[in-house]
């Protein structure tokens, strides 16, 4: 199987709430430095300067928010794919036990059609593997 789903969502959890947390440090930040009582052109270098540091965490933390947009995204992918070949390979499992139960109550002397013959030569990808997703057999 590819890609643990779960960790994945609780990855995206984490950067929203490091967003969150990086934002509110931002407004801490800049709230802190309004209240101190320092007047003059010092100060407002001052403020000046932790206003512009405020909005670069103000970019981390929009940066933190696209990429759990992105990773989730990613996730909803890779879940779909995953459950693309779990459907594949249970339909491709059901197509050559058939294929196999057609064959034992054949009559031996009777050769299986090439559809047949496919099914029964059939060696599946391992479980959850992509190539699965790429198997050609006869009713797939």
């Amino acid at each position: 199987m590819y890609g643990d789903s779960a960790a994945g969502r609780r990855r995206v959890a984490q950067l929203r709430e490091q967003s969150g947390d990086i934002r509110a440090l931002a407004q801490r930040l800049v709230s802190q430095a309004e209240a101190v009582p320092w007047h003059g052109k010092a100060a407002d270098a001052m403020r000046e300067r932790i206003q512009d540091r405020a909005d670069h965490l103000r970019a981390a933390a929009a940066h933190h928010e696209t990429a759990a947009d992105s990773l989730a995204r990613h996730l909803v992918e890779v879940d779909s794919l995953k459950e693309a070949i779990e459907t594949r390979a249970h339909r491709a499992t059901s197509l050559v036990e058939d294929a196999r139960t057609r064959a034992a109550e054949a009559d031996p002397a009777t050769a299986p059609d090439d559809a047949e013959a496919l099914l029964l030569a059939f060696d599946p990808p391992p479980s959850g593997h992509r190539d699965w997703l790429t198997v050609d057999l006869p009713g797939l």
